[in-house]
């Protein structure tokens, strides 16, 4: 098997010491293991490979390999090669601070301004994950994938996409979500209004560097996406939490703050609201227009799962109402993988080239072979028909999990099921339920985003926010009852 890196020893050996060649090496490789460099199972060159990569003779590596077998420093098979034992004869010792091969968990010797944990969740083999709205990776078809990500690859080898492009994403995306955005949601929109980024929560970041300067206000809805409101905070804001309630986002709250102060953004999830799946209602959404227009802040529009709504049409975004006054923030993640890591913005042309400059700053451009890839997949029709196939399967397995939620737990918590997205909003009529079920959670090897993460200063409310797409039924019903069973232990 070829190997994808060039071994080297972290000591030189020197043909002209006191010490044979041998010697040299065998205690070269002793230390590397000692340090940790090499781990039980390396896989070590071939003695003709290490020997020309030393520059010394074949025979002089074999005769090193032969005494750190015997030493019990290295194992051979008649397969698989030369490897470092599993049994070491001594144990790992890392070196001192200072040395070579300092311990790697060691704090760094110069300042750091370190960056808050950010509130997010990610699936682990080992856990039962109540993921935070994720579709199910398992219902796209890979064949489809592979498809158009050849296809893409022999599209980028003919017009040099495999180059450095436009950091606002390719062209050939850019154009088909300004159509699908005309189609599907009423915007009049061009590619020049689209700027391709890594998920929504880029744009967000990117949306706050372009508009926000430190001691800015900021207001977001009371209970909201967390790693929204870090990225205000990464740009200095001061983040404001605004009262929700049944009809979503209380504009009148929204009013009252713009009299008492500069407010730069309100942040928005007017859709189904994040975390707790409301609809922002239309009047709310044309008086907060109006209010923008007023005070002239700017509205950032997080539509993050447009597609799925169960119960009726969608409302269309409010940035097919007033473009001009906001910045409509979506995401391929929902619809097809988080892993693809394609989002995008649509704008005013000034403020979606602003965005792609500051992208330009930290990651030149994106992945153009992705957005290629993407881009295949909605031509091809493969997206509408998977969208179409997945939502039939989200609305069994939304009913599928508010049973079983209702049955193991009964009048313990308060929900409705969601008019659409991928989560449930589940409130506890008792505090120490909930308080109880987090503080055993981890340890039965349970995941899910803590209750207190949603509320934004000055609110306090909690719940979980519950993900059912990613649970097949039975998934769904064994991972509830073990989320319940943690209220009793």
């Amino acid at each position: 098997m070829l190997r994808p890196w060039k071994f080297s020893l972290s000591r030189d050996i020197d043909p002209r010491g006191e010490t044979p060649i041998y010697l040299q090496v065998v205690h070269a490789l002793i230390q590397d293991i000692r340090r940790g460099r090499l781990l039980p199972g390396t896989i070590l060159p071939s003695t003709r490979a290490m020997a020309d990569t030393l520059g010394v003779n074949r025979k002089t590596i074999v005769l090193a390999y032969d005494d750190l077998v015997a030493q019990g420093w290295l194992e051979t098979g008649s397969t698989r090669g030369t490897f470092v034992s599993d049994r070491l004869p001594e144990p790992v010792v890392l070196d001192a601070p200072g040395g070579a091969g300092a311990d790697p968990s060691r704090s760094p010797d110069f300042p750091l301004r370190a960056a808050p944990k950010p509130q997010i969740i990610y699936q682990e083999s080992s856990f039962v994950t109540f993921d935070d709205g994720v579709p199910d990776h398992r219902l796209l078809q890979t064949s489809a994938l592979a498809n158009a990500y050849r296809t893409a690859l022999q599209r980028a080898t003919r017009i040099g996409g495999m180059s450095y492009g436009d950091p606002m994403g390719s062209s050939d995306l850019r154009q088909l979500i300004a159509e699908m955005l005309s189609t599907h949601r009423g915007f009049v929109t061009t590619p020049e209004n689209i700027c391709i980024t890594r998920g929504s929560q880029m744009a967000i970041f990117l949306a706050s560097r372009i508009l926000l300067a430190p001691g800015d206000a900021v207001l977001v809805e009371g209970l909201s996406y967390a790693p929204a409101r870090d990225a205000f905070k990464a740009s200095g804001a001061d983040v404001v939490g605004v009262r929700i309630d049944k009809d979503g986002l209380d504009v009148e709250e929204v009013e009252r703050l713009c009299l008492r102060r500069r407010v730069r953004a309100v942040y928005v999830t007017p859709h189904h609201q994040f975390p707790t799946t409301v609809s922002l209602k239309a009047d709310r959404r044309s008086r907060l227009l109006d209010l923008a227009g007023r005070f002239g802040f700017a509205v950032l529009e997080d539509d993050y799962d447009h597609e799925f709504h169960y119960e009726s049409q969608p409302l269309l975004p409010m940035a097919s109402y007033a473009p001009h006054r906001t910045i409509y923030i979506g995401s391929t993640s929902k619809l097809l993988l988080p892993g693809l890591r394609v989002g995008y913005v649509a704008a005013p042309k000034e403020v979606a080239r602003s965005m792609a400059n500051e992208a330009a700053v930290v990651d030149r451009q994106g992945n153009t072979l992705t957005e290629l890839a993407v881009a295949e997949l909605i031509k091809s029709g493969e997206l509408r028909r998977h969208a179409r196939k997945a939502l039939q399967i989200y609305r069994k397995r939304r009913e599928a999990f508010a049973s079983s939620l209702q049955g193991a737990f009964g009048d313990a918590i308060e929900f409705e099921a969601p008019n659409g997205g991928l989560a449930f909003w589940v409130k506890f009529r008792d505090p120490a339920v909930l308080d109880k079920i987090e503080e055993n959670a981890s340890s039965h090897r349970i995941k899910f985003l803590p209750s207190r993460c949603f509320a934004a200063p000055p609110y306090t409310d909690r719940g979980l926010r519950l993900g059912f797409g990613s649970f097949e039924e039975r998934e769904a019903e064994d991972a509830i009852r073990k989320l319940r069973a943690l209220a009793n232990c």
